[in-house]
């Protein structure tokens, strides 16, 4: 057994949202009585208890979570759950009806809501007061302008204020809200936005980053051509509105933001409340594989779901300071946003992790008193590889809660947080997607942290590892699934009307069970460490291994800055192929490569070892940063990369293109 890295106090335990939970649930909804660990009883026995009730009694613990979390709205009802013939078939709280910008405007006073935060060291506070404000002048246009439930407003914004603001604003009146951030492209937009149709569009028209300037506003009319659904354009101004502005007007009536939300100041908010599962957000699959998909997800699923994370499983109390970096473009902003339900502030920035250094969000997390941070996982090993130490110039006085995502954290990340940024602290690797705007496993304040282990599945959530027939595993690698439903599964696709290809992106492989596309292990302790997306798992020699396990070796080198991996079809097999990214003043050679497959070798197996090894400058990613080992595999067998508009830098792809390393 791994010896925890991190143990919680048996004060914070007591203390937690989790215990409280626990305590409620067994009073209120017959959930067990919360043991007390021992020395034959462990936390992960006791969480392990109320887990299993939360997912053979998801009407009570759902209805419990309703209760707990004090959700805002009329219900929950009689009636938690209606199954039908399958996971896809279920509903939820079929009586109960909610707003859910209501639910995160619930506070009024005049704490801060939002702090937000942006490159160049300008600093906005918005209060819980003002912020309610704004979102009823901005709700009183949006209904002017003949907004009404189930339109689509999108957004074009960086992660500032006037996105949370035109969120609210958006789903108050039971709209649909779709963003991307201002870095994607013009085709990229389209092909999303394209889709739903949207009447509104709100756009920036500069934003900074990496301490440069650019203006998206060049390409908004090119955009709105793309969407002649647009009836209307708000601009959000970086600093003075542009002289581009006026072109708008052309295609669709612009207006200034600021000027709007000014302009109806005595505008109050009316919360419509509408059925438990009606759409407020429309985010999109990554879109490397086509054509991205409109994944549709409703209110109460969403409001639920990021409570009870939240609250539970990250120990969010009123108050408290939460900060993720993210961009409008990823599902981690919307969850974000949620804190405000459960009367948090959220912190906001904007701009580069590493302008003008690496120090920056660690600058941010201390002087903001921040309780709970969120980055990725390639950022903390970023910062490692920089050699940085931010425990020795920030105290982080308030940080408790340490949140990494977007891809595995390797154990040797683990240690690093440990040992240059917080000893105490819960570092939570949580993993889950777009498709359930939450999470699948994730951490909890009550358990220890163990070296590279996600701490648990997340309550109400029925997460089993499959082999490829179907058959549950305990002790080996396979797909991550979860085998009955919960309440934040998509609403549905749009235009999708007859849930084919719902049913054919999650219940094909396994029919009647939700299938994720993660290759995962469940640990002896309760706890999990993901390899890799399953569809990007290397199979040399009929051996599925996951690339996290290889890019895990690799990167112990000091000199690897990042690392890539495929399957290459050679000889009626396949063999793995290593991309690496070097320091500036490294060019890869024969003792290099020994060296790398030395250390694979070593550590992971001769399986892992890559039977080729070659140097790019840059690695292709998704714009929410994952690098996409499928647009490389298609590249070097000749295959068409259906989408290179979904790509963050697709000018990368041309470095993997007919190399001669790969020809013999």
């Amino acid at each position: 057994m791994s010896q925890p890295l991190w143990q919680p106090a048996t004060e914070s335990i007591a203390r937690s949202r989790m215990n409280a939970f626990a305590r409620f649930a067994h009073e209120h909804a017959g959930a067990p009585k919360p043991g007390e660990p021992s020395a034959t009883r462990s936390r992960e026995a006791t969480y392990a208890e109320l887990h299993h009730w939360s997912v053979e009694e998801p009407a009570a613990f759902w209805k419990a979570i309703w209760s707990f979390c004090e959700i805002i709205g009329d219900g929950p009802g009689d009636v938690a759950l209606i199954l039908g013939s399958g996971m896809r078939d279920a509903r939820w709280f079929p009586d109960a009806r909610l707003n859910f910008a209501e639910n995160l405007l619930r506070r009024r006073d005049e704490t801060p809501a939002l702090i937000c935060l942006d490159e160049s060291g300008r600093r906005r506070e918005i209060s819980h007061a003002e912020l309610q404000l704004q979102v009823a002048s901005l709700a009183a246009h949006l209904r002017d302008f003949g907004v009404r439930p189930g339109d689509r407003v999108a957004a074009v914004l960086p992660n500032g204020p006037e996105a949370v603001i035109g969120m609210l604003a958006t789903t108050s009146l039971g709209a649909i809200w779709s963003s991307c951030s201002p870095d994607f492209g013009t085709e990229g937009i389209i092909d999303r936005f394209g889709q739903i149709e949207p009447c509104v569009l709100l756009a920036v028209d500069r934003y900074a980053y990496g301490g440069k300037i650019f203006e998206p506003i060049t390409r908004i009319k090119e955009i709105l051509t793309g969407l002649p659904s647009v009836r209307q354009t708000i601009v959000v101004s970086y600093r003075e509105p542009t002289s581009s502005f006026d072109d708008l007007n052309e295609l669709a009536s612009a207006h200034h933001f600021h000027e709007l939300v000014r302009s109806k100041t005595g505008a109050t908010l009316h919360f419509e409340r509408f059925p438990f599962d009606h759409p407020i957000a429309i985010l999109y699959s990554s879109g490397t594989t086509g054509k991205p998909k409109c994944i549709v997800h409703g209110a109460g699923g969403t409001l639920l779901q990021h409570m009870k994370e939240q609250q539970l499983h990250c120990d969010l109390k009123p108050g408290d300071r939460i900060f993720y970096f993210n961009t409008c473009g990823w599902m981690m902003w919307n969850w974000l946003v949620s804190s405000l339900a459960s009367e948090a502030t959220v912190v906001l920035y904007d701009g580069s992790p590493f302008h003008p250094d690496g120090m920056r969000l660690f600058q941010l997390i201390d002087r903001e008193s921040v309780e709970i941070a969120g980055v990725s996982a390639k950022f903390i090993d970023a910062v490692a590889k920089e050699g940085l130490r931010p425990g020795e110039t920030f105290a982080f006085s308030k940080l408790r809660v340490m949140l990494s995502t977007g891809s595995p954290l390797v154990p040797e990340s683990f240690d690093f947080v440990y040992r240059s940024i917080k000893s105490d602290l819960q570092l939570s690797s949580i993993s889950g997607g777009t498709d359930i705007v939450s999470c699948f496993v994730l951490g909890n304040p009550t358990l220890p942290v163990r070296r590279g282990q996600i701490q648990c599945a997340g309550l109400g959530m029925a997460v089993e590892v499959y082999d490829d027939a179907g058959n549950a595993l305990t002790d080996a690698e396979g797909e991550l699934v979860c085998s009955a439903p919960f309440p934040s599964m998509p609403v549905e696709f749009w235009n999708d009307p007859d849930g084919s290809r719902y049913r054919a992106a999650y219940f094909e492989r396994f029919p009647g069970v939700w299938c994720h596309g993660d290759w995962i292990r469940c640990t002896d302790q309760g706890g999990f460490v993901i390899s890799g997306r399953s569809d990007a798992v290397l199979n040399p020699g009929g051996v599925r291994i996951g690339t996290a396990e290889i890019y895990r070796q690799v990167e112990r080198l000091d000199w690897v800055v990042e690392s890539l991996a495929v399957g290459q079809d050679w000889d009626d097999d396949v063999r793995v192929v290593l991309f690496v990214v070097l320091r500036v003043d490294r060019v890869l050679d024969d003792t290099m490569r020994d060296e790398i497959r030395a250390v694979v070798r070593a550590h992971a197996s001769p399986r892992h070892v890559p039977q080729r090894i070659a140097q790019v400058p840059d690695l292709p990613r998704t714009r929410s940063g994952k690098i996409t080992e499928l647009a490389v595999r298609d590249v070097i067998h000749g295959r068409e990369v259906k989408n290179i508009g979904a790509l963050a830098n697709p000018e990368a792809l041309a470095h993997f293109a007919t190399r001669e390393e790969l020809a013999n």
